[in-house]
C-alpha cells in the first residue's frame, strides 16, 4: 500500500506572507505558531471554505470566519482567540491569496455623485495597516488604565447581542401595542445594548493601577468599576480606545471618478457575502 500521496506536491501552498498588526502579541499559548521572521503564510481558500462563507448561519455565529482563517492560515490554531486587530489583515490576505490583489468596489463620487465601479488594489491597502500601541495608558481620577484588544470570540459575542437586541427594538417599533408597554420593553432592550458596550470596555482593559500603586487585573473588579464609573470617565476611556485602534483600521482607497475625474476616498467594508466574490 502506498503511504505517500503522489499528488501532495500539488496541494495548495501559501501564496501570501504577512506580518500581523498584533506582531503575535495577545494570543494565548498554543494558539499561534509564529515563524522567526514574524510572517505567517496565507493559503488560498478551498471550495469548502467558499461554501462556508456563503452559509448565513456560519457567518452569523462567527464559526464560518473562524473555520476559514484556520484553514487558510495554518499558523493560527484557534481563530476564536485571535486579537481583532489582526482580523481585517487576515481576511484581506485570504482574499488576495484566493483571487489576487484586485477587488471591485462600487461608490458614488463625493463631488458629482456619479456611480463608479473601481478595482481597488488590496495589496497596496494591506501595507498601510499599522500596529496599534496598547502600551499607551490614560490617567483618570488618579487611576492609570492600560488596554488590550478584544479577541474574536468576545467581539463576535458582543456583536450578536447588539444585533439581536436591535432586531427586537425594530420589531417593537412595528408592533401595535400599548405605548406604556412598548416603552417598558424598549427600556429593557436599550439597557442590554448599553450593558454590552460597557462589557466591551471592560474586556478591552488589561489593568487599572490605583493611586497607591495597586494593579487590578481581575476582570470582575474591572467590570464592576466601569458599571459604577461616571459618564465622564466612560467617555474618556472610549475616546482613548478609539484613538489606539485607529492605527490598525483598514485605510480608505483613493479613487478617481470616471465622470468628473476628481479623486475621493472610498471606505472598504467587510460584507463577507460580497468581500469574497471574485472579480467580475
Amino acid at each position: 500500500m502506498q503511504n505517500f500521496n503522489p499528488l501532495a506536491k500539488h496541494f495548495r501552498q501559501p501564496a501570501v506572507f504577512i506580518k500581523l498588526p498584533s506582531e503575535g502579541r495577545y494570543y494565548p499559548p498554543e494558539t499561534l505558531s509564529l515563524p522567526a521572521n514574524g510572517e505567517v503564510g496565507v493559503m488560498p481558500m478551498t471550495a469548502k471554505d467558499e461554501i462556508i462563507l456563503r452559509t448565513p448561519d456560519a457567518l452569523m455565529n462567527g464559526q464560518g470566519v473562524v473555520s476559514v482563517i484556520e484553514s487558510c492560515v495554518p499558523a493560527i490554531k484557534n481563530a476564536w482567540a485571535l486579537p481583532t486587530i489582526d482580523l481585517d489583515m487576515l481576511l484581506m490576505a485570504i482574499r488576495i491569496a484566493t483571487y489576487g490583489n484586485g477587488m471591485d468596489v462600487n461608490s458614488a463620487c463625493s463631488h458629482c455623485k456619479h456611480d463608479n465601479l473601481h478595482q481597488v488594489d488590496l495589496g497596496n491597502l494591506i501595507t498601510r495597516i499599522g500596529t496599534p500601541n496598547y502600551n499607551e495608558t490614560i490617567v483618570i481620577d488618579n487611576l492609570t488604565i492600560k488596554f488590550k484588544p478584544l479577541n474574536y470570540l468576545q467581539s463576535n459575542s458582543n456583536n450578536i447581542v447588539k444585533f439581536e437586541e436591535q432586531r427586537i427594538i425594530d420589531l417593537l417599533n412595528r408592533e401595535n401595542m400599548d405605548p406604556e408597554a412598548r416603552k417598558a420593553q424598549f427600556d429593557v432592550h436599550i439597557k442590554k445594548i448599553v450593558d454590552s458596550n460597557t462589557n466591551i470596555i471592560a474586556q478591552s482593559t488589561e489593568s487599572i493601577t490605583t493611586e497607591s500603586g495597586e494593579i487590578v487585573t481581575d476582570q470582575q473588579f474591572i467590570t464592576e468599576f466601569y458599571f459604577n464609573a461616571s459618564n465622564k470617565v466612560m467617555k474618556q476611556v472610549q475616546i482613548k480606545l478609539q484613538d489606539i485602534a485607529k492605527t490598525s483600521n483598514l485605510p480608505p482607497a483613493r479613487v478617481m471618478c470616471e465622470e468628473c475625474e476628481n479623486t475621493y476616498d472610498v471606505e472598504i467594508t467587510f460584507d463577507y457575502g460580497n468581500f469574497f466574490e471574485p472579480l467580475s
